[in-house]
């Protein structure tokens, strides 16, 4: 698979949990935020929480379920820019969690799981 079509593929995952996660009540604040080389895929908020989701794709199960590639190393990425993200916006009084939507496409088998505080961060934003 070409790197353009990885990237394809990347979005329409992304778009799909958009879509999953809008139809939950969630209101999406962001798509693809970028503090530094750091990225979150989807800003989000529900109630008072705002959830910062990373979206993992794959059209294989040859290398696992892809929520279990979310490393301690892209935690701490994912983490590092929520904390930008919530400086430059000055959000305060709020909950934060960190989600991971896995989006599963083998054939005609479509699988979308979404891991609400899949994983935590030991200090305080």
């Amino acid at each position: 698979m070409t790197k353009t079509e990885r990237r394809r593929f990347g979005d329409e995952a992304e778009k799909l949990a958009i879509k999953y996660l809008s139809g939950k009540g969630y209101q999406i604040l962001e798509r693809g935020y970028r503090f530094g080389r750091k990225e979150i895929d989807i800003v989000c908020r529900i109630g008072n929480i705002i959830c910062f989701v990373e979206v993992k794709a794959s059209r294989t199960e040859k290398f696992g379920a892809p929520e279990t590639w979310v490393t301690l190393s892209k935690q701490k990425n994912i983490i590092a820019a929520a904390q930008g993200y919530i400086q430059k916006n000055n959000i305060q009084n709020c909950d934060f969690r960190f989600d991971v939507v896995s989006y599963k496409r083998i054939k005609n088998d479509v699988r979308l799981n979404h891991f609400e505080g899949a994983f935590y961060v030991e200090e305080n934003l």
